[in-house]
């Protein structure tokens, strides 16, 4: 049943992250086909982004409360939309308001699921079963690494109508997977009699969801209580900046050295493959260094990625500017929550989580606004070139920060 549970959730997470590709990594190539600009692109996703924020918390509070409907239910309805969502975009063939409102709303419901499916391993512990989560994501690594690896080549051979169609199939895929998902954490809780019986426990993810106590404080107490812990965010927003807008805008800076979707596809596969390893072996590597040092790796990988995508003038060296995925993100990422909960006090783990996130996003806004108009008016040395500066700034600010951080912590441990 165990087996059952993570192999189910992996096939989550793998559909997921198939379909995410085929709209967000892909959004430039179907937005500048149908006659976009750069600017305009920039300002779908910066909206996108924003709407998902709102989204993000109004999903959270409708799955926990819910008499009706359960986590996996919203997550099968809300699929079902960005499904009717990508079926429209088949039909539309060039810019116009309907389909950049269609756009904004898909890419928005796509971006907000992306916090339940990771709160989902949390809901299917309740069965009496633990679940790698580093594990089961690392298998949405891998679907994005395939997908965008096939699709680039697709997409430059056939056309961009291929984005939404494969788009469907995987949303069709995930909802599928949840269905027998859900079928098999009702037999693993009436199997290990959890809570008060199997029944009950179904119940919280069919029906009532099961409260989570834990004292919280405001966001404005926290920050003044912990304004180190503002000035490493400020940092990785900074890195997160640079990350998003050249992520973003990947076909643009592909293009501009000679290459085209499949060498981005190309480029994007290199990325996702090289994210599995840390985070499969994130608790090994955890046990032998610190999550200070394993953030300043990451940091620094992040700048160094930078520095080398500003000068490449090749697709084979954009390529190896990628190899620092291995030993940026990959690690950066459970590092720093990780970290939060290593350096935080117990109440206030979940608002320093919360803050970390919502620091990011607004990175992720700003930078799809500026990487728009930087292409737009200037050109992708320009943008680069802003990319390496506030990467610069970032990871110089992230890494004084989180020294000071861990040292005020063991200060107050001590």
């Amino acid at each position: 049943m165990r087996f059952r549970l993570h192999a189910g959730y992996g096939a989550t997470h793998a559909a997921y992250w198939a379909a995410y590709a085929a709209a967000n990594n892909f959004a430039s190539v179907f937005l500048l086909d149908r006659g976009y600009t750069n600017s305009q692109i920039g300002l779908i996703l910066a909206v996108a982004n924003l709407i998902a924020i709102c989204m993000q918390p109004l999903l959270a509070n409708a799955a926990d409360r819910s008499q009706k409907v359960s986590l996996i239910g919203m997550a099968q309805l809300a699929n079902v939309f960005i499904g009717a969502l990508l079926f429209l975009c088949l039909f539309i063939p060039r810019a116009c308001l309907a389909l950049s409102v269609i756009y904004v709303m898909l890419l928005a419901c796509q971006m907000a699921l992306r916090p339940l499916f990771n709160s989902l391993s949390s809901r299917l512990e309740e069965s009496g079963y633990k679940i790698n989560f580093g594990a089961t994501r690392s298998m949405g690594s891998l679907s994005f690494a395939v997908v965008c690896g096939v699709l680039g080549g697709l997409s430059e051979k056939f056309g961009t109508q291929v984005l939404p169609i494969t788009g469907e199939i995987f949303l069709f895929l995930l909802i599928a997977v949840l269905f027998f998902l859900n079928r098999t954490f009702h037999r693993a809780c009436a199997q290990r009699r959890c809570g008060e019986s199997g029944e009950n426990d179904s119940k919280s993810v069919v029906g009532e969801a099961k409260p989570h106590k834990g004292k919280e404080i405001d966001l404005l107490t926290f920050i003044r209580r912990n304004r180190l812990f503002l000035l490493v965010n400020v940092g990785g927003a900074g890195i997160f900046f640079s990350n998003t807008m050249t992520s973003n805008f990947m076909l643009q800076i592909v293009e501009s050295i000679g290459g085209n979707s499949g060498d981005m596809g190309a480029s994007f596969a290199l990325m996702a493959f090289l994210e599995m390893p840390p985070l499969l072996l994130f608790d090994k590597i955890h046990q032998r260094i610190s999550n200070r040092v394993l953030l300043e790796i990451g940091a620094v990988s992040f700048g160094i990625k930078m520095v080398i995508m500003l000068f490449a003038g090749s697709v084979p060296m954009l390529h190896v500017a990628q190899l620092f995925q291995l030993t940026s993100f990959g690690i950066f990422l459970p590092a720093m929550v990780s970290f939060i909960d290593e350096n935080m006090e117990k109440g206030e783990r979940v608002r320093g989580q919360a803050l970390y996130t919502m620091m990011m996003t607004l990175a992720s806004i700003f930078a799809s606004l500026a990487g728009g108009f930087l292409l737009e008016y200037q050109g992708v040395s320009a943008m680069l070139l802003v990319c390496v500066g506030v990467m610069a700034a970032g990871v110089a600010l992230f890494i004084v920060a989180i020294r000071r951080m861990e040292g005020s912590a063991r200060t107050r441990s001590a």
